[in-house]
């Protein structure tokens, strides 16, 4: 067999198994309630590999290790370093509380749950309207994809990303969550192992040595802080961001009802500690950015690197070319593994919490929410492709002004809705998600901020401070207006 039918034989392959997944999960599906979070009798091993998967995605797998390999070491640092301390950080401070205020109130969406914690639906209906800038990531994952095909096909990477587009599609419009939770499986399964290959076999270019060995592309690129670079140049920069805004982006909402799929608190420990070993698995894809400069290799395109290495490292002999062809397959897979669960979140919570409560809020019939839910899905798929048909120079900094936009404004509702136990006022957490949103936009687009998790983190500080302001101001009006007891 040659390893150009080899290639298509892994393609077909882990097309069918898909499908077949899909079909399995459509058969559990029967409303739009099993559509967005399934019937929480998942395992929470499985559970947590759909989670670290979608958390890696794209990003990790193909887009990040173009930052490593143009800025250095403090762009390792920065996504590996802090943003895998802020996964598991908010892994460990969220999952058991979100779970536990999620199922006593029936949420299936986070502006669902937004809606039972504060008993405010136009709060909800802001958090539904605003987490449509995940269409940005989107984006970013079609993009993404579409360049890994067009690398391992010949095709154009237009075509590519319109075959992309409609496979993922169809299998998440048969099953939903069930289809995102056992696709993911495999695929994490799948990035685990290439994963690791990729880091093992790329080991060779240090030589024994890291710090030397990336100290002979420059100084500054093998420093913790960059002065050269725009991105990464400062102690904040590098990791006080990345570790706001990583910890942040846990509240997007296709990782955050991951939360909801777990019956019971016992899940909890096995579910975040299977999701935080299979991220730090995943991040071991940003040593490719290293690896590739190491090799020499000139890459004009930022977010084609990953493509152009393992075309170079595992393209020059026929038995590589067998070996090029099943981790071509699993970095597209990696990108799936989250655009499927972005697109179940995005739909179900664009008829759970804007069509039904602009409809008039009356309950849907059987079946009615599901059937609108892979309407909604039809719809922001043509969106998606035609944004990503002709995509901006840099898709990666394109997504993070939108998502990270989102995290910022999540922050204070959801973080101190879990927190503490009585619910702050509705207008007090609203305004500060608007706060952060706002000021994340100020600070990239008219400040001129270059990196956006610096401006998502200045909008974070900024709204966590405003609400802690009016938490003391709430503290003081209520001790003042206690009665004074007096002797007898």
């Amino acid at each position: 067999m040659s390893a150009e039918l080899f290639k298509y034989l892994c393609l077909a392959a882990y097309g069918v198994a898909t499908l077949w997944l899909s079909w399995i999960g459509m058969r559990k599906t029967r409303n739009i309630r099993g559509f967005a979070i399934g019937n929480r009798d998942m395992n929470p091993y499985l559970i947590g590999i759909t989670t670290a998967a979608s958390v890696a995605s794209t990003a990790t797998f193909v887009i990040n290790p173009g930052f490593v390999y143009v800025h250095g070491v403090s762009a390792f640092i920065h996504y590996a370093v802090a943003g895998g301390a802020g996964i598991i950080t908010a892994l460990l401070v969220l999952t058991r509380r979100f779970r536990a205020l999620g199922e006593a109130g029936g949420a299936i969406t986070v502006p669902d749950w937004i809606y039972r914690r504060y008993q405010s639906r136009s709060l909800a209906l802001f958090f539904a309207l605003i987490n449509l800038m995940s269409l940005a990531f989107v984006v970013l994952i079609l993009v993404g994809c579409s360049l890994l095909l067009a690398q391992l096909f010949p095709i154009s990477q237009q075509t590519a990303l319109v075959l992309i587009a409609l496979f993922v599609f169809s299998y998440v419009l048969m099953g939903g969550t069930y289809a995102h939770a056992y696709t993911n499986t495999l695929q994490g399964v799948m990035m685990l192992a290439i994963s690791v290959l990729i880091f093992v076999t790329g080991w060779r270019y240090f030589e024994g040595a890291p710090i030397e060995a990336l100290g002979t592309v420059s100084q500054n690129f093998a420093a913790w802080a960059n002065p050269d670079s725009e991105l990464y140049f400062s102690f904040f920069s590098v990791f006080g961001s990345g570790f706001l805004i990583t910890f942040a982006l846990m509240l997007q909402p296709h990782i955050l009802t991951k939360m909801l799929y777990l019956k019971e608190d016992g899940d909890v420990n096995r579910f975040v500690g299977t999701t935080a070993v299979a991220i730090v698995c995943f991040m071991l894809m940003l040593f490719v950015g290293f690896y590739a400069r190491l090799n020499g290799l000139e890459v004009p395109q930022q977010d084609a690197v990953v493509a152009s290495y393992i075309a170079a490292e595992f393209g020059a002999s026929e038995t590589c070319r067998y070996l090029l062809a099943f981790i071509g397959i699993t970095l597209l897979a990696a990108g799936m593994s989250t655009l499927d669960g972005i697109l179940v979140a995005l739909s179900a919570m664009v008829v759970r919490d804007i069509y039904q409560p602009l409809s008039g809020g009356r309950p849907f019939q059987e079946g009615r929410g599901l059937m609108l839910s892979r309407v909604v899905l039809v719809i922001i798929g043509i969106i998606a492709v035609w944004m990503a048909y002709d995509p901006p120079p840099l898709v990666g900094l394109f997504a993070q002004k939108g998502v990270y936009g989102l995290g910022a404004a999540s922050l204070v509702p959801v973080l101190f809705g879990i927190l503490w136990k009585n619910a702050a006022p509705a207008w007090q957490v609203g305004s500060a998600a608007i706060i952060a949103l706002a000021a994340h936009l100020l600070f990239t687009f008219v400040a001129g901020v270059s990196n956006p998790s610096i401006s998502a983190a200045y909008g974070i500080l900024i709204s966590v401070g405003y609400f802690l302001i009016l938490q003391l101001w709430r503290l003081a009006r209520a001790s003042r207006q206690q009665p004074v007891s007096t002797g007898a």
